[in-house]
């Protein structure tokens, strides 16, 4: 049979290879020979595992920062009108220092402080409350 002509790889120039080893490799016969050298080949080549570099980190996008931001939980308590009207005098004490605070702010800001006691003055402050009688207050008429 007559080589058949194709271009290489490259694709600059022809080679000749003989159609009847392409059609027999295309059909699933025998391979060529040819690729069983060249995976040999690279296979001796590679002999030990060499370490993969990790792929560059992506770059935060500038626009906006992806924070993780906590999941917030609502809730309803009961408390005495006395600890309500103190919360109303800490908000205005926050505003005459220039800082604009909500009640919710207020009350994470003494959990806060709370915590950053010791256990002796935590208990003390927590025995010093009156009990609450949990539930909504009674409607008045």
């Amino acid at each position: 049979m007559k080589p058949q002509t194709t271009r290489n790889r490259s694709g600059k120039g022809q080679s000749a290879r003989p159609a009847a080893d392409a059609n027999q490799a295309a059909a699933g016969g025998k391979s060529t020979g040819r690729t069983k050298a060249r995976r040999s080949s690279t296979m001796e080549k590679a002999g030990k595992a060499t370490p993969v570099e990790a792929p560059p980190m992506r770059v935060a996008r500038s626009r906006k920062e992806q924070v993780k931001r906590e999941k917030v939980v609502r809730d309803t308590f009961t408390m005495p009108r006395s600890d309500y009207e103190k919360i109303a005098v800490l908000k205005q004490r926050c505003l005459d220092a220039g800082v604009d605070a909500k009640k919710s702010e207020l009350l994470r800001a003494a959990v806060l402080l709370l915590a950053s006691e010791p256990a002796e003055r935590m208990l003390a402050t927590i025995a010093a409350l009156k009990p609450v009688k949990t539930g909504r207050p009674p409607r008045s008429k």
